[in-house]
């Protein structure tokens, strides 16, 4: 593939879920790794087209979408995202914003519950289907988000065509694009609004090792600043979605001749970012090495990926390695973050590198093909999936990953 949008794995896997009527009575379903139970009524295998129908109720559940019936028209009507889904009972097509999306057998009533086929699911909630005959079970993985560093804001006024149409080509849900704050304002709102018609939303990045000093918080408020006065002259859909630091202090020589000094700026830093953001609006999201989590609080065990998720909404994971599964893979390295903001109930991204990387050969995948490293991004989604905490993929950086696809 040259591509890692998920709907469209979704939409190739729901044409090959055909499965034999005998395993009607022992369907099972998944989502993102966990067991579902239908206490009303179970999925089943239609009979004349062998796809598999499950309870619309399974949707708003398990997948986040707000339901409506109207009993006089039959119909039901999702509320997703930015989407507006309308299912007529006995019609084998779906309109979602408007535009008829086709299925090959039709909604249905059965027991009083309203069935819709599982391709269904598949293509208008992009979601990952797939079908284990071994052991009669659908595993549905739910569409995360994807998201790509943009450190060269210049970019949006030299090449907005081609940043917006690599992005949408290849799935990518959030951009972190660095600011420059002599930046037209205009600039940024019309990049901006064009993204968000494509449903992608753009983050303010910053951050350099040296903003874990207090000394430095100047430059941290013209930043926090700048974002909010900008965000309150232009329209909604011109608007940053949140705020995104990138500031790894372990890069400065502090880190190794006097880490828990060092540590005291960081959180005094990020204790100020907490109380200068509070009530923004706006999402704010760290970047983080792998394993931060070794990293305690000075003085105690707890944590120092645990105390940032605490304070904040996202941590994005650098969890820089070309292999998915295995020792020192993507998976095992993203483990312990991910259980953490699985407690307290907060979001994980996890990234990977595109760069040339001196740290190993295992650093990036830089020197791999752009088929190889979504076959590994597939199979850590999947095997991520499980976590609740596990909010998407993203890839560093924009241009790492436009000179993968040119090789």
């Amino acid at each position: 593939m040259n591509k890692w949008p998920l709907y469209f794995v979704a939409i190739l896997l729901s044409f090959i879920i055909l499965i034999p009527a005998a395993y009607a009575s022992q369907v099972q379903v998944t989502v993102d790794g966990q067991l579902v139970s239908f206490p009303d009524e179970p999925p089943y295998i239609d009979r004349t087209s062998g796809r598999t129908m499950v309870p619309v109720k399974f949707i708003s559940d398990k997948l986040g979408a707000t339901m409506k019936w109207n009993k006089a028209l039959q119909q039901v009507v999702f509320s997703y995202k930015k989407d507006s889904i309308m299912l007529t009972i006995g019609q084998n097509y779906a309109l979602v914003n408007g535009k008829k999306v086709p299925f090959d057998v039709p909604a249905e009533i059965r027991n009083n519950r309203t069935m819709v086929p599982l391709r269904f699911i598949s293509e208008v909630f992009h979601a990952e289907v797939d079908w284990n005959p071994d052991r009669n079970l659908v595993s549905v993985v739910t569409a995360k988000a994807k998201g790509t560093w943009i450190w060269n804001s210049s970019l949006i006024e030299t090449e907005p065509d081609n940043v917006l149409r690599f992005a949408a080509d290849n799935g990518v849900t959030n951009l972190y694009l660095q600011i420059d704050t002599d930046m037209a304002s205009k600039t940024y709102a019309e990049f901006i609004r064009r993204a968000q018609e494509r449903q992608i939303q753009v983050e303010a990045l910053a951050g350099r090792p040296d903003w874990a000093y207090r000394s430095k918080r100047e430059q941290m408020r013209k930043l926090i600043g700048w974002v909010g006065k900008y965000n309150a002259s232009v329209a909604a859909n011109e608007r940053f979605e949140g705020l995104h630091f990138d500031i790894e202090p372990y890069l400065l020589p502090e880190w190794k001749t006097d880490r828990n000094a060092l540590l005291e700026q960081w959180m005094d830093n990020a204790r100020w970012i907490e109380q200068e953001t509070k009530g923004s609006g706006l999402t704010v999201t760290f970047d983080v090495p792998f394993w931060l989590h070794t990293v305690k609080i000075p003085e105690t065990d707890y944590s120092f990926s645990a105390w940032l998720l605490e304070k904040f909404d996202r941590l994005v994971i650098m969890d820089y390695r070309n292999v998915a599964l295995g020792k020192d893979g993507i998976v095992e390295n993203a483990d312990a973050i991910m259980r953490e903001a699985s407690t307290l109930r907060k979001q994980v991204i996890v990234a990977v590198e595109t760069a040339q990387n001196s740290e190993s050969d295992r650093a990036s995948f830089y020197s791999m093909s752009v088929e190889a490293m979504e076959k590994e991004l597939q199979t850590a989604h999947r095997k991520l999936a499980r976590y609740s905490s596990y909010a998407g993929l993203a890839i560093h950086d924009y241009p790492g990953w436009v000179a993968m696809h040119r090789k």
